[in-house]
Order: structure tokens, then sequence, then C-alpha cells
């Protein structure tokens, strides 16, 4: 079926069609320009006003350009290229504020099997809000989007879900995540910490054991597999499980039977599994102190956690969240110079130092005002700047000049990879390259007393080259 401009197609109006989806709905031609839309969308994203003509990304994100332009991925290009539908986590203006929102694009073929109309469809996530809230993932930046939507598909499943992440972002939360996600939601969730444990206390642990198994066992305790029992295991640092037991876990995974330490009668148990760990489990299976069979048996899901140094843009939205904890309610400002040298630390203990930090400036503050003087030294560089780098030229200079030293002090000073700094710039990974090429260029032109070193603009470039490389 091909659609109108008009959104109508043999006498059928294609709102009408549209109302009788519950959720915000909209038909979108190869140009991103909306034809068709539900009352939803327009009361959610456009306050009830007509939509038509305009384009989706300036409607639901206020871009002035497609999504996949300004660093996010679009469904419909994704569509296009596949002619399979598909679904994208996007953060999307709408009645309430900023929110995530599921994006379901379907491909509608015309006569010729050639499909230029798209239909999306819209809904919330159940994961999280991008707002501020206490024990909530909270997150607005692409890393986190990306990390959410993966929660989000492998939730509603059984399937072992592997964390990776260092400590401190927050894994033990994206497995509760997990689990409330889940068909086992009403269920326990039972959380095992697997490091520092002894041989005989992890079993004890994980099994249970029998009164008189040992010294001190005065009475039956059930195993937290038991407790488990139609719900979810998460075992933390689960590469410091000894290798020992690593057998007896994958037999339990394997079998759902046990035995109690000192019991005899095998019993069942019936959990959803959730591992976490802060190792490389592929080296470890490597040098041979984990088990290849377990490894393969727990990550069949595995899900990266960003460190919070790849997306400090999230910063001032997790303090927000931190904000509700006790001892740092009676905070209610943050200094922007404070919030910038936040932005800048490169937080090697992650969300949980960023909550330390929070406590302790806390703590120091006089009044309602973290100020950046409150914050401990090592997050409070002099040199941190404002808003970018201190570029004080004596006088004016053509704005693709600034551009040229703006980009060779970003990517200088950036700490993650070239597709992260492209995100953080708003740009796409190749607009960032093109842009990079162009600084090359205007290097290579006769200088003059505004230019600048031609080998700093090649070294970003040539730097930026490698990277794609490796």
């Amino acid at each position: 079926m091909t659609v109108s401009g008009g959104g109508r197609e043999r006498g059928i109006s294609l709102p009408s069609v549209l109302n009788c989806i519950s959720r915000p709905a909209i038909i979108i031609r190869d140009d991103y320009r909306i034809v068709a839309a539900n009352n939803a969308y327009r009361n959610e994203f456009f306050g009830g006003e007509p939509v038509c003509g305009r384009f989706c990304y300036e409607v639901s994100h206020h871009y002035s350009a497609p999504c996949d332009l300004i660093g996010e991925s679009c469904p419909i290009q994704r569509c296009r290229q596949s002619g399979e539908p598909c679904r994208d986590l996007h953060l999307h203006f709408t009645s309430k504020g900023q929110e995530h929102q599921y994006v379901t694009t379907y491909p509608i073929p015309d006569e010729k099997g050639e499909v230029n109309t798209y239909l999306e469809i819209i809904r919330p996530p159940r994961a999280t809000r991008s707002e501020a809230e206490n024990e909530e993932l909270v997150g607005q930046s692409p890393v986190f989007n990306q990390m959410l939507g993966m929660l989000e598909r492998v939730g509603p499943s059984d399937a072992s879900v592997l964390l990776l992440g260092e400590s401190g972002t927050g894994k033990e939360l994206a497995a509760k995540t997990i689990h409330r996600l889940s068909r086992r939601s009403q269920k326990a969730f039972v959380p095992l910490d697997c490091s520092g444990l002894s041989e005989s206390l992890f079993e004890s642990e994980l099994f249970g054991h029998e009164k008189g198994a040992f010294t001190g066992a005065s009475k039956v305790r059930i195993g937290l597999a038991e407790a488990a029992d139609e719900g979810t295991l998460f075992l933390d640092e689960v590469g410091d499980i000894p290798l020992a037991l690593q057998v007896k876990l994958l037999r339990l995974l394997e079998s759902g039977v046990y035995r109690r330490v000192g019991g005899t009668a095998q019993r069942r148990t019936a959990f959803r599994l959730i591992c976490a760990t802060n190792c490389d489990l592929s080296q470890m299976v490597g040098d041979g102190s984990f088990r290849r069979d377990l490894y393969y048996r727990i990550s069949a899901f595995p899900v990266p956690l960003p460190p919070l140094r790849e997306h400090p843009e999230d910063i001032p939205l997790l303090i927000e969240s931190l904000r509700l904890r006790p001892g740092l309610k009676r905070i209610r400002r943050f200094h922007p110079k404070a919030i910038q040298a936040l932005k800048v630390y490169s937080f090697p203990g992650n969300v949980r130092e960023l909550l330390n930090i929070l406590q302790r400036a806390a703590l120091m503050a006089d009044g309602d005002t973290i100020l950046h003087e409150h914050l401990p030294r090592e997050c409070r560089a002099d040199d941190v700047p404002i808003e970018g780098p201190r570029l004080r030229p004596d006088k004016l200079l053509p704005l693709a000049e600034m551009e040229r030293q703006y980009l060779q002090w970003a990517v200088a000073s950036f700490r993650g990879d070239n597709r992260q700094l492209a995100c953080r710039l708003g740009l796409s990974e190749r607009t960032l390259y093109r842009k990079l090429q162009q600084a090359r260029s205007r290097e290579r032109q006769p200088a003059s007393p505004q230019s600048t070193s031609t080998a700093d603009s090649v070294e970003v470039s040539s730097r930026f080259s490698e990277s794609k490389h490796h």
C-alpha cells in the first residue's frame, strides 16, 4: 500500500486506522516526514496539535537532523537496510518531559514490494525512567540507553545473563531490574557475593546444610539455591568461585539437583541465573582458573555495563537520584563548577565512588549548596574548564579555525574511543571523521597568522584513522 501526502488512500483515513492502536503511532515516509498520526501520538509528543508534514525527529527528539546523524541508532534506517521490523530505545520529549521510549518500526511495502513508508509504534520501557529516582537505573546517554535496551530484551526470557562491568557500575541494580522484568518477579531475588568465601562456606551458603553436618551446625539451614526456587539467583563476582566448586555449580545449573552439606537426599530447584563479574572470564578460561563449560553455561546473554567515565553526561541525573539517599536530602543545589569537575573526573570507583564523594561533600558543606571546594582534592583540579577548552584568542578567528582547534582539544583530552567522542559531540562517527579530514585539508593550505601547527592537526586525524583500524 502506498500512502499519499494527505494521509488518505482509497477513501480510508489513515489517522482513523491508527487510532485503533492504543499506543502512539505514526506513518512516516522515506524522507522522515510524518504523513499520518493517531491521537495518542499527537497528545503525547505535540500537545494535540497536527503533526503531518513535520519530521519525526523534529517532533519527538527536537533534533534538526535524523537520529543517525546525531549519534543515535535510527530504526527507520535499520528497517530500510534489513527490510525487517526494528526496535530502538530513544529519549523523547513527551508531555511529561524527557522520557525513554521504545520505537518499533515496521516496513510497509507498496504494490511492487518496494518500501518507502514505515509504521512506528511507541511505548515506554518497563525497566527505568530517564528521571532521577531512588534505587532505579537512571540515565540518558547513548551508552546507558544501549545497556538498558539489552536489559529490556533479556528480562522477560529465562536466559542466563552475565553482567560485565567494573566495580561500582551497578551490576546488582541491573540484576534486580532483569528480575523485575521477568515472569519470576513475584518470587524471590536471592543475591550471593562470591568474593572472599572459602570452599566450605560457599558450599554451605549455596546448598545449605543439615543439622550436625559440621561443628556449629546446630540446625538445618536451607541454601540460597533452595531459597531462589522459581525466582532469581544472583551470583555476584562469579569469577571468585573456587575452581573445585565450579563443577558442583555447573552440575546444579544443568540438572537442577543438589544435596545439602551433610545430607544424602537429592533436592530440586528451578531458578533463573544472573551472574556478574569485573574479571575477564574469557582470559581466566584461557589460563585454567575458570571452567570453560561453566563459562559458556552462564554467559548466554552478556551485558556490558559502562563505567561512569564513558557517560559523564549522566552525572547530573545520577546526583539527583543519589540526593534521595539519607544524609543527602538537605543538599538542594550544586555549583556549576562542582558539576563540571565531576564530569571530567575519571571515577575509578564509578557510581559507588560518586555516592561516597557526595556524602563527603555534604558533610563539608555548611549550607545547602555543594561548592567546588567541598569536593575531594582528586576531583577539583584547578584547571577544570567550565564549558570546554580554554581557547582565548588575541583576536577574532574564523569559525572554521575555532572548530579545528576545539576538535584538536577534544581528541587530545577525551578518554574514550572515537565512537564515544562522536556521541559526546552530537555527531556520527562518520561526520567526526569527515570534520577531522577537513581540518587536515585546511592545514595543508598556505599558513596564515591565524593558523596553528600543521603537525597538531595531522596528529589528530592520524589518531582517529588509527583507532578506526584497531
